[in-house]
């Protein structure tokens, strides 16, 4: 290795990431494009005293989300472009891996309504995966979001030149991502509820062709680099 060159931490579960970086007890929490909100589930589960209003816009998984109550976190069927709540009404905004989803023309408007629901002094969490990697290579075979990606730092960084936010953390890490097999990964990877992929034979034979030399006798093994910038919102 290369002389100030650092690998970067595996880590199993991102929500020791987001403790490490802020205190999560009593807080006021929205989670935006929240799919099953997995990490919002966890948080609740270690600190009762928080709530949670998770945000999103897929009418399947909204109504799975409903079909599993859990204390503390409501959900609200709704985007970040025009999020339904009252100003100043959280302390920490939470997008995880959804950031680049939002259409590219909204993503100062999505930003600036995140600023309008966050109290003065709260913060705003954005974990992307980073666009590289192993498993990128396969998923760009049929989804190729190389564009989208770059474009939600970008809008981050034209947040930045507001008056809104300033950056206040940056941590880079890798997360495991594991599947069974090819069609534990066409299932979970290539055929999600809330976007079309339009997967045809095609597409199906080249990801597969890319997938199957990653696995072995317990499956495919991949690491997923992501990429967290903390901000705060200024007052």
């Amino acid at each position: 290795m290369s002389a100030g060159i650092s690998t970067p931490p595996l880590i199993d579960d991102e929500l020791d990431v987001l403790a490490d970086l802020l205190p999560l007890a009593g807080q006021r929490i929205v989670e935006l494009g929240c799919g099953a909100a997995q990490l919002s589930r966890a948080l609740l589960a270690r600190h009762a005293d928080s709530c949670v209003t998770a945000l999103e816009v897929d009418e399947r998984q909204h109504a799975k989300n409903l079909a599993a109550p859990q204390a503390g976190l409501e959900f609200v069927a709704a985007g970040v472009q025009a999020i339904p709540l009252p100003d100043a009404s959280f302390d920490l905004a939470l997008m995880l891996k959804s950031l680049h989803h939002f259409p590219l023309p909204q993503l100062p408007q999505a930003l600036a309504e995140v600023a309008r629901v966050l109290r003065p002094g709260g913060h705003l969490y954005v974990s992307e995966p980073v666009y590289g990697g192993a498993f990128n290579e396969v998923i760009r075979v049929f989804n190729d979001e190389g564009v989208v990606r770059a474009a939600a730092q970008v809008a981050l960084d034209e947040a930045l030149r507001t008056r809104d936010w300033v950056q206040v953390a940056e941590r880079r890490f890798e997360m495991p991502v594991r599947f069974r097999d090819f069609a534990d990964f066409e299932q979970r990877m290539m055929r999600p509820t809330f976007v079309d992929h339009r997967i045809d034979e095609h597409k199906l034979a080249a990801a597969r062709a890319v997938f199957e030399p990653q696995l072995g006798p317990d499956g495919a093994r991949f690491t997923r680099p992501m990429h967290v910038r903390l901000l705060r919102r200024l007052g």
